[in-house]
């Protein structure tokens, strides 16, 4: 792939011949069309494609927040692309035929923001998550109003709910109501503050297991 920003015809997009031209990322960029034939992927091929297919499976539903929380951007890197690169590396695990996510090595946010002390997560009645914590206002950067986000997500039916706003963090506990179809199953829950502006985050807190009730 080769980029130009000042040719005979100036950019371009399209083929011509067997050359495309297009845009990516502000430049204009050139390359060759693929050649074509009887390719077979090798078998680290095929593996580096569901590593990736498993972390891009998990991490999409929940883009928006990683996309606003994950760390700052660095350089053409996008913060979904540092989370989408962390869970590649950090928090994938191999088992018979394929991969699957390490649930405890998630992170939904990261950041230099005071992030929860002592949580502790219950399952209560009628699809209720009970959530409590210490109020830890004033340590650091940790303001009052700081605002906490909930994860929850369901493996085996490959289903999210996510709560944000949830609550504050001088509030020190919360309930939240998943849907009714939530009962009996089980879930991995993480948490996390972030600023009332949003433009900074604490490493969030993986919460553990629990079946809805």
């Amino acid at each position: 792939m080769a980029t130009f920003e000042k040719g005979i015809l100036g950019g371009f997009s399209g083929k011509v011949g067997n050359v495309v031209g297009s845009r990516w990322r502000g430049k204009n960029v050139m390359r060759s069309l693929p050649q074509r034939g009887n390719y077979t992927p090798t078998e680290l091929q095929l593996l580096q494609r569901e590593r990736f297919k498993t972390v891009i499976t998990f991490v999409t539903p929940i883009k928006g927040l990683l996309s606003k929380y994950f760390g700052k951007p660095q350089g053409d890197k996008s913060r979904y692309n540092l989370a989408t690169s962390y869970h590649l590396t950090e928090a994938l695990i191999a088992i018979p035929g394929g991969f699957t996510i390490n649930y405890q090595k998630v992170l939904i946010s990261k950041g230099d923001l005071r992030g929860l002390q002592q949580p502790v997560i219950n399952a209560a009645p009628n699809h209720v998550l009970d959530l409590t914590w210490d109020d830890n206002s004033g340590q650091g950067n940790a303001a009052a109003d700081d605002v906490l986000f909930m994860v929850v997500f369901a493996p085996n039916e490959q289903l999210y709910q996510v709560f944000n706003p949830a609550s504050t963090r001088d509030q020190r506990s919360v309930q939240l109501t998943l849907p009714a179809f939530m009962a009996g199953l089980e879930v991995e829950i993480w948490a996390g503050f972030v600023t009332q502006n949003g433009k900074e985050a604490a490493v969030s807190s993986y919460l553990g297991t629990l079946t809805v009730l």
